[in-house]
């Protein structure tokens, strides 16, 4: 027996209350069912069918994964993740997104150590469940943390072993340290400006960031 109801993003979603598991596809993106509404009265929820404009967004979060130096399968899978309702599982996932286990796996993995996707567990399955962060703020703060860690701070460190080599080589251009002082100095001013604003609470740093040009005019310069 089929029965339809809304799906979690509000189209209309197969979910099967006999005995066999059903599975929909919309627009290439598949979505599970289950056994039943209840699953034997574990409290299941079926996967997200993807309405054609989440679709469109987790294709574009996709195309603009490599522009941002991840890859498309941990893109997609992020977005997914985003846009559900509750959690899911990998298999939900690789199913839904129609991509390898294995390749799930792996960009769930990388997705934690970008710590926005948390594993989490539901009650009566003892399957492992991931969720997204879903404060946008606060996941763009903890991307930029990842960011400044991973490749700020090695420039940093770089560029003071540069000007070190430097001040024992006594045939360097003159011009060569202050290209790199100049630089150095550009990334340790805006880490510094960074770590101050990262420990405001998150409710000043939206105030601050949706003041705009207010910014300019509290520190008395004119628009140009």
């Amino acid at each position: 027996m089929v029965s339809r109801r809304d799906g979690l993003l509000g189209v209309p979603e197969v979910v099967a209350t006999g005995r066999g598991s059903m599975k929909t596809r919309h627009r290439g993106l598949t979505s599970v069912g289950c056994d039943d509404i209840f699953c034997n009265n574990r409290n299941y929820r079926t996967m997200v069918i993807v309405s054609p404009a989440a679709e469109k967004f987790i294709l574009h979060w996709g195309e603009m994964g490599p522009k941002w130096g991840i890859n498309r399968s941990v893109a997609q899978i992020h977005a997914l993740l985003y846009l559900a309702e509750g959690p899911e599982t990998a298999e939900d996932i690789a199913e839904a997104l129609g991509l390898a286990r294995s390749n799930v796996s792996t960009s769930l993995k990388e997705l934690q150590g970008w710590r926005i996707v948390r594993l989490v567990h539901v009650m009566g399955d003892r399957r492992d469940h991931f969720e997204s962060m879903a404060d946008v703020w606060e996941m763009f703060q903890i991307v930029m943390d990842e960011r400044k860690r991973r490749e700020i701070d090695p420039t940093m460190r770089l560029l003071r072993e540069c000007l070190i080599e430097l001040d024992h080589d006594p045939h360097a251009p003159s011009h060569l340290k202050l290209r790199l002082e100049a630089m150095l100095n550009f990334f340790e001013t805006m880490s510094s400006w960074y770590s101050q604003i990262r420990l405001l609470p998150q409710g000043a740093v939206v105030k601050f960031v949706k003041m705009g040009s207010k910014v300019g005019k509290l520190l008395g310069v004119k628009a140009g």
